[in-house]
Parts: structure tokens; sequence; C-alpha cells
């Protein structure tokens, strides 16, 4: 919506002088009739005053991930190679990485991404490698992404495999030890409940 200086003046009580004075500040910049008068968008102004929140421009996520402590030097070798592509591409971005492993469902790095991505705050995710992002349900991911209008870009197609079955045992033995962990957990909980004065009828 279009306004005049007379409209901008009634609506926000705003007075001409303060008009010019923001436009010599680079801070608005009006349209022009034919006849050269002055148009403010309604949208500028409201901006200005503070009356409409002004959203963060969609960013580039790179996004690196590792399983344990021990591969951190994996981990800064990642970023670095993320972080060259995207300045070769001449791009701002932000930096997401994380230990955990990649069947983890509750990582805090990949719900902070995917939580940004709902908010509208990305416009590209670069990743080194697929099972960076998870080590099951990549295509999921993929798909939640390009439906928020966000593109993935996967550098290197496969790992190397000495490395994928390395990580692959560590993940594996992290969900054994969390199953058992809850299993054994369970169990101890009945024992407690049965030591409390109940008891059984054979």
């Amino acid at each position: 919506m279009l306004l005049s200086v007379q409209k901008v003046k009634e609506i926000y009580a705003i007075c001409r002088r303060t008009l010019i004075n923001w436009e010599k500040e680079g801070l608005i910049t009006p349209l022009r009739t034919p006849k050269g008068r002055r148009r403010y968008k309604k949208e500028d102004i409201e901006k200005l005053l503070g009356m409409i929140e002004e959203k963060p421009k969609p960013t580039v996520v790179l996004y690196a991930r590792v399983s344990t402590k021990k591969q951190e030097e994996y981990l800064k070798n990642q970023i670095r190679r993320l972080e060259e592509y995207a300045k070769s591409q001449g791009w701002q971005y932000e930096i997401i990485s994380e230990i955990a492993s990649g069947v983890n469902e509750n990582r805090r790095g990949l719900l902070r991404l995917l939580n940004k991505i709902k908010r509208g705050e990305v416009a590209k995710v670069v990743i080194k490698y697929p099972d960076r992002l998870a080590r099951f349900g990549f295509e999921y991911l993929k798909f939640f992404m390009e439906s928020f209008g966000v593109e993935l870009i996967v550098l290197n197609g496969r790992e190397n495999e000495e490395d994928i079955n390395r990580e692959l045992a560590e993940d594996l033995i992290a969900i054994v030890t969390s199953f058992a962990a809850r299993i054994y957990g369970q169990r101890g909980a009945k024992r407690h409940g049965n030591s409390s004065g109940e008891v059984s009828v054979r």
C-alpha cells in the first residue's frame, strides 16, 4: 500500500521534514508518481516505527557431525571443507556441529537445524556426506527440508569404507548399550516394587 506525505502525517503523525531526513539517511526510499510526488510503502514506514518485526533473511547452514570425542579432528576437517565450499560460493553462513551418534533421534544440533528450517531461517543446508546428517532416514530429512523450500547440498557422495564401518560399529554399540540400560532399569524397578512388602502367592 502506497501512502502520500499527507496520509503518512494523518496516520502516523510523522511530518514531511522527518520523512525527508529518513531519505537522506538512507532509511527509506519513496516511489515517485509521474508528476514527481513522493509515495511511501506502508510496510517501510511501520518497520522504521518498530510496528513490524523484520524477519532475518534465510541463511546457509553448514552441518557437521561425528559420533565420538575421539573423532574431533575429523569434525574439524569436515567444518574446514564446508567453509571452503561456502566461501567459494560467496555465501554468508552459520555452522552447526555436534558430537552425537548418527542414530540418535534427539541430537541437539539436528533439532536446532530443523527448528530453524521450520521458522523459515534457512535457505540451504550443506553437509559433507549423507551419513553426517543421519545414519538412517536421510531421504525423510531431505524431503522435510525440501518441503520448506530448503536446498540440501551434499559435497561428497560416499565416505571412506573403513570410516563408515568404524563409526557404524560405534553407533550399534551405543544402541545396544542404551537398550540394555533400559531393560535392566525396568527389571530393577520391578524388583524394587516386589521388595516393598508385597507377598507373592503361588
